[in-house]
């Protein structure tokens, strides 16, 4: 396929501003680079991102940083066991019109933003997590019968704690199924906290401004999807998903011996568009099987079901990528005639 002179300036564009978004929030955030790639590229793909990590690593930081390198509403919701469906998407009043009839008008909740940070997430019960499910999947709310369309884009940033888990609520596959991806925010290095000192400890006093809008970023996700990806490369991305299937005859051993449930379509959808961008950011105009390969274990990881087996022996989903990408060959597909 021939690239245009146009076509090249759109990419180059494309990565100068993911560049330039990601410098805005290291301006406050240290470290994390590979956190802040993914949760851009996330973003970038209309996706919805779950960040996972024990507590004061900045994930909430993370997140609010972001939203003050967008030029987009924020709306922050500390996730609580006593927070309704209601406190998060609003509900209708009754108030009195001009004329002093009494009539019913939809108060919006905090949900309707374009960037929502869930804070701690699983604290809240399953009936109030249930409530983002609508909006993560359909972008649009209902109420009493009367949908209401979120502004576009929305975006969801969840946090949770992996440490704490007396007084919460694991979330459901269902609504796991919805986050683009899963980010493990990992512990920082020595050279990382001193910079975290010199951040917060002495009189500097770094803030993120708004570089781009949601205009841009509507433009770039257009723009992400017309990179084009190889029949061949796309059946490997296929045969990736079905390898976590244990009753697949693509299947692993350890998916076989480990796992319950396997991902589902979203999860090469996801798996898919994350290696466009991935493309685009490499300087390529093609998605190439290394994308695929590096985008495997944040959008897979939580999609995959651990077995009883699996969970007893401490197995995590990240284990069992590891060995569907050293079991799954780059023609298993067509081998495998489905």
């Amino acid at each position: 396929m021939t690239v245009t002179d146009e076509t090249k300036q759109q990419l180059e564009d494309f990565r100068r501003d993911f560049a330039l978004l990601k410098s805005e929030i290291s301006k406050v955030i240290v470290g994390q680079s590979e956190i802040l790639d993914d949760t851009i590229l996330a973003l970038v793909a209309g996706g919805h991102v779950l960040l996972e990590g024990v507590p004061g690593l900045g994930k909430t930081l993370t997140v609010r940083t972001l939203a003050d390198a967008l030029d987009l509403d924020f709306s922050r919701i500390q996730f609580t066991p006593d927070l309704m469906p209601a406190d998060l998407i609003g509900t209708n009043m009754v108030i009195e019109s001009d004329d002093g009839n009494k009539i019913f008008q939809f108060q919006k909740g905090p949900l309707f933003a374009n960037v929502l940070l869930a804070d701690e997430i699983n604290r809240a019960t399953p009936k109030t997590q249930s409530a983002l499910l609508e909006a993560m999947q359909e972008h649009s709310v209902t109420v009493g019968g009367t949908t209401h369309i979120l502004d576009e884009p929305f975006f969801v940033l969840a946090t949770q704690n992996p440490l704490e888990m007396e007084g919460t609520y694991p979330l459901p596959e269902a609504q796991l199924d919805r986050f683009f991806c899963k980010l493990l925010v990992k512990y920082p290095s020595a050279r990382e906290i001193e910079s975290i000192l010199d951040r917060t400890t002495e009189s500097q006093n770094n803030a993120a401004s708004a570089v781009l809008n949601g205009e841009r970023i509507l433009e770039m996700s257009a723009i992400a999807r017309t990179i084009p990806i190889s029949d061949e490369v796309r059946r490997y991305g296929i045969a990736l998903v079905l390898a976590t299937h244990p009753d697949h005859e693509l299947v692993a051993e350890p998916t076989k011996k480990f796992v319950r449930f396997g991902a589902s379509p979203r999860g090469i959808q996801a798996l898919i568009l994350g290696a466009k961008i991935r493309a685009i950011l490499d300087s390529r105009f093609h998605v190439a099987k290394e994308d695929l390969k590096a985008m495997a274990k944040p959008v897979l990881r939580h999609r995959l079901i651990l077995n009883f087996e699996g969970q007893a022996e401490g197995v995590s989903t990240d284990d069992v990528i590891d060995q569907i990408l050293e079991h799954v060959r780059e023609d298993a597909l067509e081998a495998a005639a489905v």
